[in-house]
């Protein structure tokens, strides 16, 4: 898996909201409610736990395989530029 060099990764709660929220005209606090998980974790900050991928992807009828790769690239990502550390390319 790459990560991106000259920009970060999209956090995948602003995916959530803008790719699949906005467009179908549903509030955050709706899918939390949908998806029965607290309301304060439907955001752009949102952290995509296992739980929560899983019940994303039978919502949307993606995998969670998606939303777990979202929040792991997002994670290694910032965590790398954090502890200064070069990403590795093959």
């Amino acid at each position: 898996m790459r990560l991106p060099k000259y920009r970060p990764p999209t956090h995948p709660g602003e995916i959530l909201v803008k790719d699949f929220l906005e467009p179908l005209g549903i509030l955050p606090d709706e899918l939390a409610q949908i998806i029965d998980i607290p309301n304060v974790q439907i955001n752009e900050q949102l952290r995509i736990t296992s739980n929560t991928a899983l019940k994303l992807a039978a919502l949307w009828g993606n995998s969670a395989d998606f939303w777990v790769n979202l929040q792991a690239n997002w994670e290694l990502y910032h965590n790398s530029k954090f502890n200064n550390l070069e990403n590795e390319q093959p």
